[in-house]
């Protein structure tokens, strides 16, 4: 990794319009808990917030972090001079990830958790459970879009359909989907950690293996993307 397209990569999430709204949702996410825990006491009441917190927020933010720091340097066409550095293009996408990563980490894992302690304050450990779910799942899900960056500028739009029919709507009607949707790896992890975290279905084994699979694949399929990268209209 390199620190300065690190730091640069950082500024670029919270530099742009897209940082104020990666601050709205986990914004808006600990508010909602908030409103919940004073309303209602009701397991239906939680459960729907932190599923909500779990299989919108935190790949939405993911989506945000990972495009901010690869899709605006496309669209303007700076991208050919940072790829004109003498410096590696997996390098380059490394350093990208990190910055992403911990963006999703920050803004999409940790209010998950501060949400899900402010619902239930009588259960921690589900609380670290969830915790851990939304960092693994945060983790492919930046690597998965950084890639999806690399490869088109409309990733937002494909990221958005991705989320909400494939891990939502879709994951939700087939139990099959289970196998290929990173938000089951995700609770198998924080199910292992606390078993109040609803169970992915996969495995421990499978999840750990697919979420390492995918992210590494993500991340050279990112690099190699730049390395064999040309600005091409309107791509």
């Amino acid at each position: 990794m390199n620190r300065t397209l690190f730091l640069l990569s950082a500024q670029a999430v919270v530099g742009r319009r897209r940082g104020l709204v990666l601050l709205l949702v986990p914004l808006a996410l600990v508010g909602l808990a908030v409103v919940v825990r004073l309303l209602t006491s009701d397991a239906v009441g939680v459960e729907a917030t932190v599923g909500l917190g779990y299989t919108l927020a935190l790949p939405l933010v993911a989506l945000l972090a990972a495009t901010a720091v690869l899709g605006p340097e496309v669209d303007d066409g700076s991208i050919v001079y940072l790829l004109a550095k003498p410096v590696s293009r997996h390098t380059i996408a490394r350093s990208k990830l990190a910055a992403a990563w911990l963006t999703t980490t920050v803004l999409g894992a940790l209010p998950l958790a501060v949400a899900a302690l402010v619902l239930d304050t009588s259960h921690p450990g589900r609380t670290l459970g969830l915790a851990a779910a939304g960092v693994v799942a945060g983790t492919v899900y930046t690597a998965l879009f950084l890639a999806l960056a690399a490869l088109t500028r409309h990733a937002v739009v494909v990221g958005l359909l991705y989320t909400l029919f494939w891990e939502g709507v879709i994951g939700s009607v087939l139990s099959g989907v289970r196998w290929l949707s990173v938000g089951a790896w995700g609770r198998e992890v924080g199910h292992a950690v606390d078993g109040l975290v609803d169970a992915g279905g996969t495995g421990l084994a499978y999840a750990l293996v697919a979420a390492v699979v995918v992210t590494v694949g993500s991340a050279w399929f990112a690099g190699d993307r730049l390395r064999s990268f040309t600005l091409r209209g309107d791509e």
